[in-house]
């Protein structure tokens, strides 16, 4: 059944999520923060493991200026901010913790090599296992998420049902679309991202990095233009 990974992986972060928010009220806050700030460090080691990938550091450098740029005239991380605010109003979750579990859960689950792979895999009809192994790591990190940022850890299944689920589909209506070249610098670019998710979770840079999100989809495009 092409998708099944998808919904696999969105059970998943849905039901991490979950035990997340509801186990999260029973642990200390030292804990909790801890736990975070641990999140936060192997985030960055593994956005440094994707960056290092990228076998031209050009590519990566100009879809990250070029999408920042689009990002900021559209207004990306502005827009999320008001949907955030408008969640507090329907919740007693404070908007800060909300967008910040919202963003930070979403590029962490959709950005990297097997949220890419794997929808494609499962589009070409290869099976959906990469997204199974996606989905079991993606319901721990949730359930870590949501006990500390709540609520919008929970919201960040419908952005990776989106993207996994349109990577999917393009794969089974146009076939393998992305080169290994373009898949080696979409996921060197998304490290970069990573390692802005790790800084954020350390309070280290509080990086816009919803205006960064188009460089993900400039990375592949510029391979495709100039990697002839």
């Amino acid at each position: 059944m092409t998708g099944l990974g998808t919904i696999i992986n969105v059970t998943s972060i849905l039901a991490g999520s979950c035990v997340g928010m509801v186990i999260g009220k029973y642990i200390p806050e030292k804990i909790r923060l801890s736990a975070l700030s641990g999140v936060g460090l192997v985030t960055i080691i593994l956005g440094i493991q994707d960056a290092l990938q990228t076998q031209n550091i050009i590519y990566p450098l100009a879809a990250i200026t070029l999408g920042v740029v689009i990002g900021e005239i559209l207004k990306i991380e502005d827009s999320l901010e008001k949907l955030s605010n408008h969640w507090k109003k329907r919740t007693s979750q404070e908007q800060s913790t909300f967008f910040e579990g919202f963003i930070t859960a979403s590029l962490i689950f959709c950005i990297g090599p097997l949220a890419i792979l794997g929808s494609i895999s499962d589009g070409l009809g290869k099976g959906p296992q990469e997204l199974i192994v996606k989905a079991f790591l993606d319901g721990i990190v949730a359930l870590t998420l949501a006990s500390t940022l709540g609520s919008g850890v929970c919201l960040s299944a419908i952005p990776v049902g989106i993207y996994e689920g349109g990577l999917t589909l393009a794969a089974a209506i146009v076939g393998n679309f992305l080169s290994s070249s373009m898949i080696v610098e979409m996921t060197a670019t998304g490290g970069v991202l990573i390692i802005g998710i790790g800084l954020r979770l350390l309070d280290l840079k509080d990086i816009r990095l919803a205006s960064f999100l188009p460089s993900l989809a400039i990375a592949p495009l510029l391979v495709w233009l100039f990697a002839k």
